[in-house]
């Protein structure tokens, strides 16, 4: 996007008359004619209003002073006068003003003779400027210095001539603005204008020193330049500056220029000599050697420098400024420097650990950054010093630690510090690439290729990885890094599939593709040759992705990859075209596009990039088909979809024309896409297709701007194509707003529809394409009913859509429609649905802008018989103002009285308020009207601020009406929900009684009731009791009307009123101007600051005393806007109150106690949310001294007090941890927040050994909170992924002072873990540092050691894992692992096998034993799983089998602890069955032995007696599970690695013996282990036609289990198995000896899921077989079938019909759908109808029920059955394979009028297929019931299909039915059958027309549910009836 550069205000210069007159009359003294005439027209210039015509006239007065003449009197009075206000003018005007610069070029056009003159007058106005004491002027004077220096010769020597008055005027301006910074705090505004003066005159004084360096050089070499003016403010500017770096409410910005400028001062004083690196260097080192060799001037004027207390950020300023101000190119330096250059780095990197803020760490980055420039310029000379040399090749300990720095930081959750941290590693490539003896051939250093190495063996889920090795491309080539990894391209590629992924990815990929081109390129001379070797690098793995990865994948490919490959290379294109033609369309996974997709997405890639060319001819070159182009838009995928429809829309010129072909595409693609439920789907289609209409717009509007030329007629016939084409496109949309439309669909449509009024409008006009016209009243009518529905995106579209539609077809400007919409709109107002209200606003702000609006509010007025009416306005006013500003006054004014009115009635009785006049709905219409006014622009100042003030009072008025209930203790439970009217009378009795006096004493006792106080308090209350007793009688008004009054409705109303009375007061406070008639008695205000100060008392209360969550929340909403008001507000005081009320409620949180009206239950209720909206008013710019400050205190309070817990203490300890964790939440905070994430850790962490349950708990999820802040939100379902951790160094670099206390804590945790002594001991806080350590992971990076030393973790851990807890040993044994570097990780697991005894004994710990175990484990498999553990280690140095087999006894029955047996046999299979392993192959071999013969000689294979049988001892379940794996391990998933004795009968056994096991456990698992096998062995034998298992298995056992199980688990897993072999195996069915025939089974399994409804799996399992051995009865008999076999058949179609219901579980209807999908080749489509006509119509119809489900899953696998048509029933042109539900619906309604004329049943089919369309649900016509319901239960939907729309099916279902009576003339449709559905179908239109009769005025707004459902069954009824009339007379 191209911004265009703001261009410069130009103001006149306006001069007061004293000084005017002084100027005109210097200027009218006598002198030459030349003076004259520059005198006149400068007097002219003075006295013109226009500066336009001043520039002119100023520029005009240079000319003629360039064409003076030196024998003109020179000394005139009058040049002088001249010259004299061209100086005052200078100096007078702002900097920016173009006028400024026509006067400076005036004064420098002057001739050389007058230079000396103009300077001196200058000089003298500029002078005399200085020595102004008016501090507003600072920031002009400090302008007009900087402006000239700003190219301007003369105004630098007037400043080299007032060099020291200018340098004393800087000198006063920083001592003020020190000064009042300190007077500042809480006012932000006020502090960032300071800041931004303070860092103006900084850099002017800069900018002052550099120019001026030959002077200041002089002076200062003078004998006394210590005593002269110029030394001594110079040294005072240092003082300045120092005051600046060393106090830290400065911004960094400033900071940071200051440092600059005090290396700049310090230079110029001293000269370029050798010391002033020296000087810098003692300055950055803040030594007391260096202060003492300092000269005198120096540690005067830098004291605070040379401070040991300074902040730790002045060294980086310092290094800045050193690194800026200082030359370090072009020449060999001094050794002073290079030491000064080698120390900056130093200082630098010791900030690391000692910076908090993330905006220093950024600027420690960027720093190190600038020095690594630096450096790379000294070394570049052609001799580089030897210091040099060494110190900074790769591998010298700089560099080193400079990369430990790169790899703490490239993952930093700021952007600036990544890019910063890649650059500086990109510098360091150079710098080594300098100083190392490879210059000419990098690849060949060793150095280089370790890092490379080292690089690619990190896992790739770091992202820093990406850059550098972005890097290293640039710095060896492509090709280098291919050789070390040549599936690079492939592994990359496959991480396009992570969002966060893959724009590093695709970046590294480009880089390489185009590195690895052009190294082809030079090596082929011929300029194709290298194209195949490119394209099979780069292109093959591309296209086998886009074929075969998840849709997300290439979604990002698309976005991220495909266009700069085709950019590289745009000749690509063809030969991936070819190659994907050449491939199969139809996908095989369920997860990817295929073939067609990928060409898809090249396709679409290359037409947005321009690579593909489309002309009128042939589109797009011929290079798809459109067939293909169809079936892709109507594919089963939603992104080859979107890719398709992006082919369409998306060119590489906007002005592209249309073609007919994308014309007639567009509308096949639009009918069956507009109900998408993903709302990535449907924001993707509304983008595209706006693409296509700026196509349509420009393309039109460049054909219309074509001279007359030969092509104007074909020019008009494409304008007639796209009037025909867009008025087609509106019509299908606007026919989609049926009632009873899914919320998607409607959404589509508007937003579509909306489209088009945005670019063509909707006119009737001649102009244009008058689309208007094809905008019916029906049209208007069907959008303004949208605003009734439920979903509020869609009434907010069909607001905005109805103010662009013709005014003619909405018909607003009709009195009597006017006056009904606004009645109804009133009346929604007062509903008791809280959507009501919404739709109420909505037709209010419709109604607005129209003029007979009053008119009808009256005509309602009067309707009502309301004495009232609104206040009139007076006719000067209204001349004024806008009819929407006169419409909204009259409108709030009437909503108000109404409000009034309402609150009295609820003052009186809240009851009666909450059943029929709820006080929300009026607020929140009074809200969203006053948003539809611009307050800026209000003419009716005074009515606007008596309704401001009266409204303000009417939101307190009702706040004081529910506060009682939102804030008692128990909001939700305050009323017990009655079903019966008679009680109603007790709720009013509780309503009186509230009363908001909770307390925090939970924490001392509980509270009892006194019956006796009970007692006493009901005979106080007792009179007021009856009063209201009496009024309740009549709760409804006069008519006595009963109202059903629930503890719902009342809590609805009171939250919902708090809501909205929160969101009106935001709204005021923020959009309404403030009025001071103090200070501003004129302003244009409305609102007052007492009235503001006001809204924010109440707001402080309503969330410091609320209870309900949805009330405080909303007040938080409303509060921000008031904070966001008060901190841009220009009054002093408003700005001062946030920090006021902070300090308030941190002062009444630390002194609460239990008596405290605070809530310290419910998360400590709105507190939190008070303090956080008082702390994000506060600019993130600024220097945060409110969240520091509020951050200091509540961390303080946060942790346990030294004296212990007391009840004083409690209390805020859990304000301050409940308030920490919704601080740590706030995202906008952002990284402001980071530094006190250590204290934060710290609280939460000693938060646990507090004995009050409550701190407890707080602790808790202020923990939770942390991990997730640092680690960052859960990106998978591994709790352990390591996108969730952080390598040690970054952690403990971020937080170091966690490092200190974790370690602390650990070993207090790890002395009171000793399972020795026989008791549990648990530390508190153990499990919180278990789960911080166990996130933290060793990176290869690391080398050898560590930066803050990870060792002391190691024992302390391990010794954890002694622990008597079972839970505490598997967390330290996961907490060791990050510990562990990988090359250290063999060694380590043979130290502590080391430990276990070899022998059994006496004296052994089996908890000891089992820790260490859990320990091993934990290592082995994370090294076994390890990406990038070294691959070519010697195993010989450290081989674990001389540790393991002298300790095997632990696995045998020896051990006679079974859970270390487990862990032990865990050990051994996890070494036994995997590759490669530390170990040597021939002791490996010995172990697998031993392994095996200790599983053939267990309790599971050779059980030794009962009691081995049935284990029951502690651990048996988790030992026989071990043993199960390795046994599965021989037998299932890696026999090749077991040398087995009888290889086959040995597996077989073993499998059948753990098929046998008496525990489930076991069997269970074996089951599992073995269909994952069978499933995996399936997906092989597709491809190499291998078997499924290597031994033959016997089935028999298998069978007989699936008939005898009894355990669910098993009986489901062993069903899925027997599912997944082939048929042709299992029967003969076997049972033991006995053999079972198929119907026997059918039999069995038919009961099993009848009777399985209790477990989803064992149904969808039983179901799954069950259908298989349906379709293979069907198949195999194909004469007529047996009675009992037609049995079994109707009792399975009776249960897949009950499967498909709308009340079953996705899982089963999912499996109902596959069911289905397979049946209907062999029993949907069959020509033999095998299971009948009825139930296969029937199966279909449950088909076409799934296919219209709610769940987009169940709907794509239903569609799956067109992929199983039979190839004689394909119809041509329409679309196979997968395509989407609502085609594959299309497709199977016609197929089944197909296959009804194929069986010669069209009768049958017939009257089915009206059945159908009748519907069987039936029209509620009790409608005297209903309201009472929804009242009575607010929320309540019951089973709603927000997908499937019936009246689209029944149309569907009428147009196939019309279509099969055309062809079958004579259907044969019996008269009886005919009569019963005409009955049927006359009784329906009797009930719809009664309904409709039924409903009140305007139904459509206030009873839609009636309206849409009585609209269908007319639909319905009226389409059967038309085919009942012809089928009569056929």
């Amino acid at each position: 996007m191209v911004v265009k550069k703001k261009t410069p205000k130009v103001e006149a210069v306006v001069l007061d008359d004293v000084k005017l007159k002084s100027l005109t009359d210097s200027l009218s003294v006598e002198g030459d004619s030349r003076s004259i005439e520059l005198a006149q027209v400068l007097k002219d210039s003075l006295s013109s209003p226009d500066p336009v015509e001043q520039i002119q006239l100023i520029s005009k007065a240079g000319f003629m002073l360039e064409q003076l003449s030196e024998d003109v009197s020179s000394t005139g009075p009058l040049l002088h006068a001249c010259l004299s206000t061209l100086a005052f003018l200078y100096t007078t005007l702002p900097a920016k003003n173009p006028l400024k610069r026509a006067v400076a070029s005036a004064l420098h056009s002057g001739p050389d003779w007058l230079e000396e003159k103009t300077v001196g007058w200058l000089s003298e106005c500029l002078s005399s400027s200085l020595s102004s004491t008016n501090t507003d002027h600072f920031p002009h004077l400090t302008d007009s210095i900087t402006s000239c220096l700003d190219g301007f010769k003369i105004g630098e020597k007037c400043v080299h001539r007032l060099l020291t008055e200018v340098l004393q005027f800087f000198q006063r301006t920083l001592n003020y603005y020190v000064e009042q910074n300190r007077g500042l705090a809480g006012r932000h505004v006020a502090q960032a204008q300071l800041m931004q003066s303070c860092l103006a005159v900084v850099k002017a004084s800069m900018l002052v020193v550099q120019r001026s360096q030959e002077p200041i050089s002089s002076a200062m070499l003078s004998s006394s330049s210590d005593q002269s003016d110029l030394h001594q403010v110079l040294c005072a500017l240092l003082n300045c500056f120092t005051c600046i770096l060393t106090d830290e409410e400065f911004l960094q910005t400033v900071q940071s220029t200051a440092g600059m400028a005090v290396v700049l001062f310090i230079r110029s004083i001293i000269g370029n000599g050798e010391d002033v690196p020296v000087i810098v260097a003692g300055l950055l080192q803040c030594s007391v050697d260096a202060g003492d060799t300092a000269p005198q001037w120096l540690r005067q004027s830098c004291a605070g420098l040379y401070d040991r207390s300074r902040p730790a950020a002045v060294a980086l300023y310092l290094s800045h400024g050193a690194l800026a101000m200082l030359s370090w190119r072009g020449k060999t330096q001094s050794s002073q420097t290079e030491k000064l250059l080698l120390l900056i780095p130093e200082v630098l990197l010791s900030l690391d650990t000692r910076v908090k803020e993330s905006s220093t760490v950024m600027v420690v980055a960027r720093v190190l950054t600038l020095w690594s420039g630096a450096a790379v310029d000294c070394v570049q000379v052609d001799t580089c010093p030897p210091l040099l040399l060494s110190s900074l090749v790769g591998g010298s300990p700089l560099i080193a630690r400079l990369h430990h720095h790169i790899y703490a930081h490239w993952e930093h959750p700021l952007d600036g510090v990544r890019h910063q941290t890649r650059t500086l590693f990109q510098n360091l490539l150079k710098i080594h690439q300098h100083c190392s003896d490879h210059k000419s051939d990098p690849t060949s250093d060793p150095y280089i290729s370790q890092l490379t190495r080292d690089l690619l063996a990190l896992e790739w889920h770091m992202k820093g990885k990406y850059g550098t090795l972005d890097c290293l491309v640039e710095h060896l080539g492509a090709e280098y890094l291919l050789k070390l990894d040549g599936g690079l391209p492939s592994r990359l590629l496959g991480l396009m599939g992570d969002q966060t992924l893959a724009p590093y990815a695709s970046d590294l990929l480009e880089k390489l593709f185009v590195s690895h081109k052009a190294l082809l390129c030079a090596q082929f001379w011929d300029g194709h040759a290298w194209i195949d070797g490119w394209h099979e690098v780069w292109v093959t793995p591309l296209l086998k992705v886009l074929c075969t990865a998840r849709l997300d994948q290439t979604t990002y490919i698309l976005d991220y990859f495909l266009p700069k490959l085709l950019r590289c290379n745009p000749s690509s294109l063809s030969h991936m075209v070819q190659a994907l033609q050449e491939m199969p369309y139809c996908s095989e996974g369920a997860g990817s596009r295929g073939a067609l997709g990928a060409l898809m997405t090249c396709l679409r890639a290359a037409r947005s990039q321009g690579v593909l060319k489309s002309d009128e001819e042939e589109l797009w070159g011929g290079l798809v088909s459109l067939p293909l182009m169809r079936q892709a838009l109507v594919h089963k995928h939603d992104q080859v979809r979107m890719d398709a429809l992006g082919l369409i829309c998306e060119s590489h010129r906007s002005t592209e024309k249309l073609s007919r072909q994308e014309m007639e595409l567009i509308r096949h693609f639009l009918p069956f896409n507009l109900n998408s439920q993903s709302p990535g789907v449907r924001q993707q289609t509304v983008s595209l297709l706006k693409k296509l209409l700026c196509r349509v717009k420009d393309s039109a509007q460049l054909l219309q701007k074509r001279p007359e030329q030969h092509e104007n007629d074909k020019d008009q016939q494409v304008l007639n194509m796209y009037q025909e084409f867009l008025r087609w496109f509106c019509e299908t949309l606007f026919q989609v707003l049926h009632p009873g439309a899914s919320f998607s669909r409607c959404l589509m449509a508007l937003h579509l529809l909306l489209l088009v009024a945005e670019h063509f409008t909707f006119n009737t006009g001649s102009v244009g394409f008058a689309l208007g016209e094809s905008v019916s009243v029906a049209h208007a009518q069907a959008v303004l009913y949208c605003l009734a529905n439920n979903f509020l995106e869609v009434k907010q579209l069909a607001s905005n859509l109805l103010q662009k539609l013709p005014p003619s077809a909405v018909r607003l400007q009709e009195p009597d429609r006017l006056q009904s919409l606004l009645q109804v709109a009133l009346n929604l107002s007062t509903s008791t649905k809280p959507f009501d209200s919404v739709t109420a606003a909505h037709l209010l702000n419709l109604l607005l802008h129209q003029p007979g609006l009053q008119d009808a509010l009256l005509g309602c007025i009067q309707e009502q018989n309301i004495p009232l009416r609104p206040p009139a306005l007076n006719q000067s006013q209204v001349s004024e103002a806008s009819t929407l500003e006169q419409n909204t006054l009259a409108v709030v004014q009437w909503l108000m009285i109404c409000l009034k009115e309402e609150i009295l009635k609820a003052e009186s009785s809240l009851l009666q308020a909450s059943a029929c006049c709820p006080l929300y709905g009026r607020a929140h219409c009074i809200t969203a009207v006053l948003q539809q006014i611009n307050t800026g622009s209000l003419a009716l100042l005074s009515q606007w601020r008596a309704v401001v003030s009266e409204l303000i009072g009417l939101c307190y008025r009702m706040s004081d009406v529910v506060s009682p209930v939102v804030q008692s203790s128990s909001p939700e439970g305050l009323i017990p929900m009655d079903t019966e009217s008679e009680t109603s009378a007790d709720l009013q009795k509780i309503l009186q009684e509230i009363q908001p006096r909770d307390s925090n004493d939970f924490f001392t006792s509980a509270r009892e009731l006194d019956p006796s106080e009970t007692s006493h308090n009901s005979e106080q209350k007792e009179p007021e009791n009856d009063v209201h007793k009496q009024q309740i009688c009549n709760t409804g008004g006069s008519d006595g009307e009963a109202y059903r009054v629930t503890a719902q409705m009342v809590l609805v109303c009171c939250w919902r009123t708090m809501k909205e009375v929160s969101m009106l007061l935001g709204h005021l406070c923020q959009s309404m101007t403030l009025y001071c008639p103090l200070t501003h008695p004129d302003s244009r205000g409305i609102i007052t600051e007492n009235q503001v100060e006001g809204v924010g008392k109440y707001f402080r209360e309503q969330l410091l005393q609320s209870r309900h969550r949805g009330a405080f929340e909303l007040a938080y909403v409303g509060f921000v806007r008031l904070t966001e008001m008060l901190c841009r507000s220009g009054s002093a005081t408003l700005q001062q109150l946030p920090a006021h009320w902070l300090k308030e409620v941190l002062e009444e949180v630390k002194s609460s106690d239990p008596s405290s009206k605070l809530c310290a239950t419910r998360r400590s209720a709105g507190i939190p949310f008070y303090i956080q909206a008082l702390l994000s008013s506060e600019p993130k710019s600024s220097s945060c001294g409110l969240l520091k400050m509020t951050m200091r205190s509540l961390t303080a309070l946060a942790m346990p007090p030294n004296d212990g817990a007391t009840e004083s203490s409690t209390v805020p300890q859990v304000h301050a941890l409940n308030i920490l964790r919704a601080l740590y939440r706030d995202t906008r905070l952002g990284e402001n927040i980071v530094p006190f994430v250590s204290e934060g850790m710290q609280a939460a962490i000693l938060g646990f050994t507090s004995p009050v349950w409550a701190v407890r708990n707080s602790s808790t999820l202020l923990f939770s909170t942390l991990i997730t802040r640092i680690f960052g939100v859960k990106k998978g379902k591994d709790e352990h992924s390591k996108k969730n951790r952080m390598t040690g160094r970054e952690f403990f670099t971020r937080f170091p002072a966690l490092y200190p206390f974790l370690l602390s804590q650990l070993q207090e945790a790890a002395a009171s873990v000793n399972s020795d002594s026989g008791q549990v001991k648990l530390h508190p806080s153990l499990f919180l540092l278990l789960l911080v350590l166990g996130r933290l992971y060793p990176s290869p990076m690391d080398g050898s050691s560590s930066p803050l030393g990870l060792a002391p973790f190691m024992p302390l851990i391990i010794r954890c894992g002694r622990s008597a807890v079972y839970r505490t040993r598997e967390m330290a044994a996961r907490a060791l692992v990050p510990f562990v570097l990988v090359t250290q990780v063999p060694s380590t697991i043979q130290t502590l096998l080391e430990e276990l005894p070899e022998v059994p004994g006496p004296g052994i710990q089996q908890n000891h034993i089992h820790g260490t175990l859990l320990q091993v484990l934990s290592l082995l498999r994370s090294y076994l799983t390890d990406t990038h553990r070294p691959q070519s280690e010697n195993t010989q140095d450290c081989d674990l089998s001389s540790a393991i087999l002298p300790r095997l006894w632990l696995a045998t029955r020896r051990n006679l602890c079974l859970v270390t047996r487990g862990a032990f046999l865990d050990l051994l299979g996890c070494l036994c069955g995997c590759i490669p392993v530390p170990v040597s192959e021939s002791p490996l071999k010995k172990l697998r032995e031993e392994t095996l013969h200790i599983l053939m000689a267990s309790e599971l294979v050779a059980p030794q007696g009962p009691d081995d049988i049935d284990l029951s001892v502690p651990g048996a379940t988790q030992y026989l599970q071990s043993l199960a794996h390795i046994a599965i391990s021989v037998c299932v998933e890696s026999p090749h690695l077991w040398e087995c004795p009888e290889a086959d009968g040995f597996q077989r056994d073993l499998l059948e013996r753990l098929l046998q096991c008496p525990h489930y456990e076991v069997r269970l698992f074996a089951l599992e282990q073995f269909l994952k096998r069978l499933q995996r062995t399936e997906d092989k034998s597709q491809h190499c036609g291998q078997g499924p298992l290597p031994f033959e298995l016997s089935v028999s056992s298998l069978t007989s289990l699936a008939l005898h199980e009894t355990y669910p688990g098993c009986q489901a897993k062993v069903l899925q198995v027997l599912a997944v072999l082939p048929l042709s195996s299992l029967l003969p069915w076997r049972d033991g000896m006995m053999s079972l025939s198929c119907q026997e089974v059918l039999e069995h399994l038919l009961t099993l899921l009848e009777t399985s409804t209790h477990s989803v799996e064992l149904y969808c399992a039983t179901l799954s077989l069950t259908s298989r051995l349906v379709v293979h009865l069907a198949e195999s008999t194909p004469q007529e079938l047996s009675e009992a076999a037609v049995v079994y058949l109707s009792r399975w179609g009776a249960l897949v019909l009950q499967s498909c219901g709308e009340e079953q579980s996705a899982e089963v209807k999912l499996m109902s759908a596959e069911v289905l999908v397979k049946a209907v080749p062999t029993l949907l489509t069959a020509p033999a109808l095998p299971l009948g006509i009825t139930h296969t119509v029937a199966l279909w119809k449950c088909l076409f029920t799934l296919l219209q489900d709610e769940d987009q899953d169940v709907r794509d696998g239903a569609a799956d059955f067109t992929c199983y048509i039979p190839t004689h029933l394909h119809n041509t042109g329409v679309a196979t394979g997968a395509v989407s539900p609502p085609v594959a619906l299309e497709m199977g309604v016609g197929l089944l009028c197909q296959l009804f004329q194929m069986w010669d049943h069209v009768a049958a089919g017939v009257v089915n297929l009206i059945e159908w369309l009748l519907g069987d649900e039936q029209l509620d016509t009790n409608c005297a019931e209903s309201p009472d319901l929804d009242e009575e239960f607010l929320f309540e939907k019951g089973d709603l299909n927000l997908w499937a729309e019936p009246l689209l099916w029944a149309r569907m279902l009428h147009g196939h039915l019309s279509a099969l009576l055309r062809v079958a003339y004579s259907p044969g449709v019996r008269a009886t059958e005919l009569d019963r559905l005409s009955a049927i179908a006359n009784s329906n239109s009797l009930t719809a027309q009664s309904s409709m009769k039924a409903l009140p005025a305007l139904f459509q707004f206030s009873a839609t549910i009636v309206y849409g459902k009585t609209t269908l069954l007319k639909e319905r009824t009226s389409l059967a009836q038309s085919l009942l009339e012809t089928l009569k007379y056929t």
